[in-house]
Formats: C-alpha cells, sequence, structure tokens
C-alpha cells in the first residue's frame, strides 16, 4: 500500500489497485491513443524494377538490330537481282534413240475372251540445258515418266548437276519397261498401232527443279515442265515424231 500527502502534510494511504497517473505527452495535431509511423520502400522492390525496365530496354534494342538485319539482308538481295536480272533455264528433249521395242500379244480363246498384250520397251533420251544466266545454277533429282494413253510404262530418273553460266550441257537418260501388261483397251490399241499403222505414240512428260546460285546462296526453286510426245516405229526400231512444249509452249 502507497500513501500520499493531503493538504496538511499527512500522509494517506492509497488504494493498491489503483494506476498511479502518468502524464504522456502526444505530438501536437493528433489525439490521445494515434500512433505515428513511417513506411519506407523496400529495398528489393526498387531492385526488381530496375531489372524489368533493364529488360525491357535489351528487348527492344535487340528487335530493332533484327529489323535492322532483315531489311540489309532484303536491300543486298533486291540489289544482287537488278545486277544479276535472272532469266529461266531453258530444258528440252533434244534427241530419243529406240534401243529396244518389243509387243507380245495373247489372243483371245475360251479362257481368256479378252485380247492382251504386254510392251517391253528400251529408250534412250538426250537432253539439252541451256543457262543463259550470269551466274550457275543447280539442278535437282528428275524424273521422267513415259506413258502409252495415260497409262504410266516406266521411268527415267535424272541426277542432279551444277551448270555453270552462260552454258550448255547435255544430259543423257535411258528408261526401261520391261514386259508390262496393259489391260484390254489399251492392249487391243496397242496391238493395232504396232502392227497396223506402225506407229506407237508416248508421251514423256517431267519436272525439272532448278536454282539459281549467287555468292554460296541459292534462289527459290524454279520449276520447269517438260511435256513431250513421241513417235517411234516398231518395225524400224526408230524415231519417226517428236514434238515438245517447255511450260505448256511449243518449241
Amino acid at each position: 500500500m502507497t500513501t500520499r500527502a493531503n493538504v496538511n502534510g499527512e500522509h494517506r494511504p492509497r488504494p493498491s489497485g489503483q494506476p498511479q497517473h502518468q502524464n504522456h505527452h502526444h505530438p501536437q495535431g493528433q489525439g490521445q491513443g494515434q500512433v505515428q509511423q513511417n513506411y519506407y520502400p523496400h529495398p528489393n522492390y526498387a531492385s526488381s524494377s530496375s531489372s524489368a525496365a533493364s529488360f525491357k530496354g535489351c528487348c527492344c534494342c535487340l528487335f530493332l538490330l533484327l529489323t535492322f538485319l532483315g531489311l540489309l539482308v532484303l536491300a543486298v538481295v533486291l540489289v544482287i537481282v537488278l545486277a544479276v536480272k535472272p532469266k529461266k533455264p531453258q530444258f528440252d528433249l533434244q534427241q530419243v534413240s529406240v534401243q529396244y521395242v518389243g509387243i507380245t500379244t495373247a489372243p483371245a480363246s475360251q479362257t481368256s475372251p479378252a485380247t492382251s498384250a504386254s510392251l517391253s520397251l528400251s529408250i534412250r533420251m538426250l537432253f539439252t540445258a541451256v543457262n543463259p544466266n550470269k551466274v550457275g545454277i543447280k539442278y535437282g533429282e528428275s524424273k521422267f515418266y513415259v506413258m502409252y494413253k495415260g497409262v504410266p510404262l516406266g521411268v527415267a530418273t535424272m541426277p542432279g548437276f551444277y551448270q555453270p553460266s552462260h552454258s550448255v550441257r547435255q544430259v543423257e537418260t535411258t528408261v526401261v519397261v520391261d514386259r508390262i501388261n496393259l489391260l484390254q483397251t489399251d492392249a487391243e490399241d496397242l496391238v493395232k498401232d504396232a502392227s497396223l499403222n506402225d506407229r506407237v505414240e508416248l508421251k514423256v512428260m517431267g519436272d525439272v527443279g532448278a536454282k539459281i546460285r549467287v555468292l554460296q546462296f541459292t534462289s527459290p526453286r524454279v520449276q520447269v515442265t517438260v511435256n513431250c510426245i513421241v513417235v517411234i516405229s516398231p518395225r524400224k526400231q526408230s524415231l519417226t515424231y517428236k514434238q515438245c512444249g517447255v511450260d505448256s509452249v511449243n518449241v
């Protein structure tokens, strides 16, 4: 128990449960019980903001650099194209040599009432490639189909090659057909053409892929279509007629 003095100097006891009054000094303009707090930015927040800004700046610089390089490459390609002035290569079936033509027929019978025929053929084809450009041309592997009345008989394959500028090159390939059986209608037409008319008409078709090569760079593929009609004589074992068209234009 504590005591306190009165006006006369006497000390009177104070109840132990009663708290002592203390003088609290509050800042001016603030009410009692309010606490002033100061907030400061976290250091990690500032560093992350600066990192994001740096990343965006790098992306913008990289995008501008790639755009500039792309425009530069496009300008160089345009200058080369204008300087070279590329032209389409010329590719033609120059010569056809008949090495062998054989037709085997089986007449109609009771067991096989339809006429059947098989064709054996071996012809050599000589193509001429002309490069009128100032730069070289690279040809890919090409295939030429030999057909009779729309029926494929065989395929002649021509390997790829490189042709220098302002040059003419001859490429040779051979197609061999070994006893291919024809349907009834086609077999009857083949027997009639060979025995009566001594005239068998074949069609040679194929696509030749060429790319112009400049400073170790190749252009997009340029397609040249070969479409030829050849007529051979089974009796003479020779070629009697040839007509070719390149890209549907007769030459």
